[in-house]
């Protein structure tokens, strides 16, 4: 449970697994501010804006501090994709990087003198920070700085919050039911649902992980550490 978490900001609330943490955070008893680029609503601040934006980020982060005071959860959790090598453009690269990399960057550094003591932050990076599909240069990169960024901020930020990441695997935000092979990949044996997140989302910034900082804590049923070989299980490469 996110104990004695007073107020939560977090981004990319209007959907998926942002909207679920939204909600599971309002349901442990926090006050809940968000950041989207899409509208959302049931939240105690939301503000409608581009992550890429300096100035959105600035206004997002005075109207926090201006309603709260303080903050007590910061999660990072927005994200997109334009894409790989043979499609993404340069301006579309770096717009990624923009989104994934330098906004968590500069809202941490923005929220930085308003947190409570014991203050958590949590970056929402991915397996794909570790394992690629092909043309998905632009969300790995992403990935992977911000897998780098968890442990370089619990450094600086020693004594003023702790820094965690969750790598999400296969997390079906449909509500979808999948079997056979699709679950079957997955050692849990199932694919993943936003409420595996928001479980440990609400863990690792209670003070129960109190003593975890600077880690990537993997939530994907396994299915990263399934060793997969032609014609190993049924399965055959077939580029």
């Amino acid at each position: 449970m996110a104990d004695q978490v007073r107020t939560a900001v977090i981004t990319g609330v209007a959907q998926g697994i942002g909207q679920a943490l939204a909600k599971g955070f309002k349901a442990a008893g926090a006050r809940v501010a968000g950041f989207d680029l899409k509208p959302a609503s049931g939240l105690d601040l939301f503000v409608q804006g581009d992550l890429a934006d300096p100035g959105a980020l600035a206004d997002f982060a005075s109207q926090v501090t201006r309603r709260f005071g303080q903050v007590d959860v910061l999660i990072h959790n927005a994200m997109l994709s334009r894409g790989g090598i043979d499609a993404c453009s340069y301006e579309d690269f770096l717009y990624v990087q923009q989104v994934g990399v330098a906004a968590p960057y500069y809202l941490t550094r923005l929220l930085a003198d308003h947190f409570s003591p014991g203050a958590s932050v949590l970056m929402l990076s991915s397996t794909r920070a570790g394992q690629s599909q092909a043309q998905t240069e632009s969300y790995t990169a992403a990935k992977g700085g911000i897998t780098a960024l968890t442990h370089a901020l619990a450094v600086s930020l020693a004594g003023r919050a702790r820094v965690n990441a969750i790598a999400p695997g296969w997390i079906d935000t449909t509500g979808s039911q999948f079997s056979g092979p699709d679950a079957k990949q997955h050692p849990a044996g199932r694919v993943g649902k936003p409420e595996d997140i928001v479980n440990a989302a609400l863990f690792l910034c209670s003070s129960r992980a109190s003593f975890i900082t600077g880690q990537v804590l993997r939530v994907d049923g396994g299915m990263s550490r399934l060793m997969v070989y032609h014609g190993d299980g049924g399965w055959t490469y077939q580029p």
